[in-house]
């Protein structure tokens, strides 16, 4: 037998996948096949696969009969923007992309190997879930990929896409990695289908109501990104790849400066309006301030009233926080806490330095909020900033008021740069019901309450609800001109470019979860 065509015969079936037909299926829903995505997300001709041709080692249930080179999974490592990168893509037309022990196998491999180099790992997930004729071999399967997922976790980004089906105990390990885009229209996430649920709770339910892409987007804040399609999802993973580092102890790649660092911005100067309940649009300040207006933001669609994302100044790459006084009026509430607290440890993980916009008038009351433990959820973002060393610079453009001025990467968490500008209201609550508590016997004694509360309001603000106070006591290190932010703070990001802080000893924190 000629060694050589036997050779090509395992490797064009390995291209093949399930075959033709269902590879036209994969087409018709929508959707690219595992290699064409693989092929797409790496730089072209820089793919290096692994064990190509393993096959399933299942002997029941007339799986015999039923071996495909590859087994399900494409594996291996590329360069995306020259940069190495370990990735695995389930391959829906083997199988249904159902994990069995081998493929479990191939991507347990690929992840070791992200691991021991130092490298980011991707999972593009398209799987019916486990595989039924393997049992416990496929179910361990899953635990030893849960497992390096949580070894992983914090020494390599780890990013998941899921591009088709994801169900059952499949959905814990996109839950472990950093990130999580969702193709709309086709990618579905949940632990138990609309037929389960229906049986148990008599609820009825789509797959896309259930577990879509804008589901997890804006409610559950399962997932951070979602996109149209494959294409569209394949090239936000590159983008995002390139503001971070290839592990824990690299530092995050710079970016080519050309977006001057001395660049004034004329328009922040009235950005702030004149009556302090008016809102206004924190993402024009952050665009306007960062290099070429460009940022990545992070769960656009869920907890709105605090922004999270990536961006550049200086060609540093950042991590921003921002409140955002467009909705609920950028006060904290659970899911926002929730979710920035998991943006800064991730950007303290990684060595990125964080950038915090401050306009929050406190944290959203409510029997709600109260009940759901807004105490113990606000307490995670507290201690994510107070436990984080990597350089953190902090500019309040507006409202800083009570104990979210504490939260909100304040001097006294170990801040090491904190600018206002002088529309700044530093304060334990707003003038007007700190004037409401304080003079309350005045003004319910008063001919003219509504004259004497103005005259109160004003003196408060004066005398407390400034940044001048504040400057005074060393907790904002100087009040700076709107237009100036961005030279502010790439100056100051430099000047702790070589920062090294440290926590006491300990095997880990108990952050309140």
């Amino acid at each position: 037998m000629d060694k050589n065509k036997e050779l090509g015969d395992y490797e064009r079936l390995a291209h093949l996948g399930g075959g033709e037909t269902r590879l036209a299926r994969q087409h018709a829903a929508g959707k690219l096949t595992a290699r064409e995505r693989i092929e797409l997300f790496f730089d072209p001709g820089t793919f290096q696969e692994v064990d190509k041709l393993v096959t399933h080692r299942c002997r029941d249930f007339g799986m015999s009969d039923q071996v495909v080179p590859g087994d399900g999974v494409v594996a291996g490592c590329g360069r995306v923007d020259g940069r190495l990168t370990y990735a695995f893509a389930q391959d829906f037309t083997v199988f249904g992309g159902s994990l069995s022990e081998t493929n479990a196998k191939k991507i347990v491999k690929v992840m070791d190997l992200a691991l021991e180099s130092g490298t980011p790992i991707v999972g593009l997930n398209d799987s019916g879930g486990a595989r039924i004729q393997e049992g416990v071999l496929s179910l361990g399967g899953y635990a030893d990929i849960f497992l390096r997922n949580t070894l992983a976790s914090g020494v390599v980004p780890q990013i998941s896409a899921i591009m088709g089906p994801c169900a059952g105990g499949a959905v814990y390990s996109p839950a472990i990695t950093d990130f999580t885009v969702m193709v709309d229209k086709t990618s579905y996430m949940f632990i138990t289908g609309p037929d389960v649920i229906k049986t148990v709770t008599h609820e009825d339910v789509t797959k896309e109501e259930l577990g879509g892409a804008m589901t997890h987007n804006a409610k559950s804040g399962v997932a951070h990104f979602v996109v149209p399609d494959d294409q569209a999802c394949l090239a936000l993973i590159r983008s995002l790849l390139s503001y971070l580092p290839g592990n824990n102890l690299d530092d995050a790649p710079r970016g080519a400066l050309t977006d001057p660092v001395d660049r004034e911005v004329a328009v922040l100067d009235d950005l702030v309006p004149e009556h302090p309940h008016q809102p206004y649009d924190m993402r024009g300040l952050i665009r306007a301030t960062v290099d070429q207006g460009e940022f990545l933001e992070v769960m656009e669609h869920h907890a709105q009233n605090i922004l999270v994302g990536f961006a550049r100044l200086g060609g540093q790459p950042v991590g921003i926080v921002a409140n955002q006084p467009a909705h609920l009026a950028g006060t904290l509430d659970i899911d926002a806490s929730v979710k920035a607290a998991r943006f800064v440890r991730f950007c303290d993980a990684f060595n990125i330095a964080l950038v915090t916009f401050e306009d929050v008038p406190g944290f959203l009351p409510g029997t709600r909020q109260e009940f759901g433990g807004i105490i113990r959820h606000g307490a995670k973002l507290l201690f994510a900033f107070a436990e984080a060393t990597v350089p953190k610079v902090t500019v309040i453009t507006r409202k800083a008021y009570g104990g979210a001025y504490c939260v909100m990467a304040s001097k006294h968490i170990r801040t090491d740069v904190n600018f206002a500008w002088p529309t700044a209201e530093i304060a334990v609550m707003g003038p007007e019901g700190a004037v409401n508590i304080l003079y309350k016997r005045e003004l319910d004694d008063s001919g003219d309450p509504d004259k004497l509360r103005a005259e109160k309001v004003e003196e408060f603000r004066e005398r407390f609800a400034n940044p001048f106070v504040a400057a005074g006591r060393g907790y904002v290190d100087e009040v700076i001109q709107p237009r100036a932010t961005r030279s502010k703070l790439i100056s100051a990001l430099r000047s702790l470019a070589g920062k090294r802080a440290t926590n006491p000893p300990k095997k880990h924190g108990n952050i309140p979860l």
